[in-house]
């Protein structure tokens, strides 16, 4: 019986060493780097709300859908604090008015608020060969209250939310696009398709590694459990019959 019981605590440990390994992969994947300025003051920043765009063509049919919550991380000069701050900010749906443009292989989703002067710009391109898709652009230009002067800020050679042409690319995980050293945007529940539209709505969804990574972890612990189950049952029906034995020489 020593030799099962030991056969069960190294079970038990590898199980265990198992389980602790998913746990910090997914605790790793979800870590966010740390900001290198001074945080906006009185900020309390809570999820984004998912806003619903889309932008049609000259016929008015729908050639680009996007469904996502944005969180914009943007380094300014304060005129408040009189420094370089982060500040913050989720762009509000209700607020935001939506358009852009739609071609053979590139098309563009602009984000427009009036109130704070911001225009966000997600730029698409499609690879006609190879029938995939990804985000190559992002812009930004704000002017908000606080800042001493406008911002510009940009970058041209992205390769983000790869997809595959007729289908719609889907992260429901946050993930966050750094754009530039002053700019990352956090995306929530994004699901976005800007090539291969038929109608106005989604194609089927490819969905993103943080997806596919928050799955498996479960299916990773349930196994290892059912693993560890099914070891000590057979672990005490081993020890049992060796237990019968004994006594039948006696």
């Amino acid at each position: 019986m020593t030799q099962v019981g030991s056969v069960q605590s190294r079970c038990l440990g590898l199980t265990l060493q198992l389980i602790l390994a998913a746990i910090l992969h997914q605790g790793l994947a979800t870590v966010a780097p740390p900001a290198q300025t001074t945080a906006a003051p009185h900020k309390d920043i809570s999820r984004p709300e998912r806003g619903n765009y889309q932008v049609s063509d000259s016929n008015g049919t729908a050639c680009l859908l996007a469904s996502m919550g944005l969180q914009l991380n943007l380094t300014f000069n304060s005129v408040s604090l009189n420094k370089t701050v982060l500040d913050v900010v989720n762009l509000q749906p209700n607020v935001t008015k939506s358009s852009g443009s739609c071609g053979p292989d590139s098309a563009s989703l602009r984000l427009t608020t009036d109130a704070d002067k911001t225009n966000l710009t997600f730029s698409f391109i499609l690879n006609t060969t190879s029938n995939k898709f990804h985000l190559s652009e992002v812009s930004l230009s704000a002017a908000w209250p606080d800042m001493q002067d406008p911002v510009a800020v940009g970058n041209h050679s992205l390769d983000d939310l790869r997809g595959t042409l007729g289908f719609s690319y889907m992260c429901r995980e946050e993930q966050t696009l750094n754009v530039a050293q002053e700019l990352s945007i956090n995306t929530f529940q994004l699901q976005v398709q800007p090539f291969g539209l038929t109608g106005d709505q989604f194609g089927a969804a490819e969905e993103c590694q943080l997806d596919e990574d928050d799955m498996l972890i479960p299916i990773i612990v349930g196994a290892a459990l059912a693993g560890l189950v099914l070891i000590v049952l057979l672990a005490y029906l081993i020890g049992r019959k060796r237990s019968h034995a004994g006594y039948q020489t006696i």
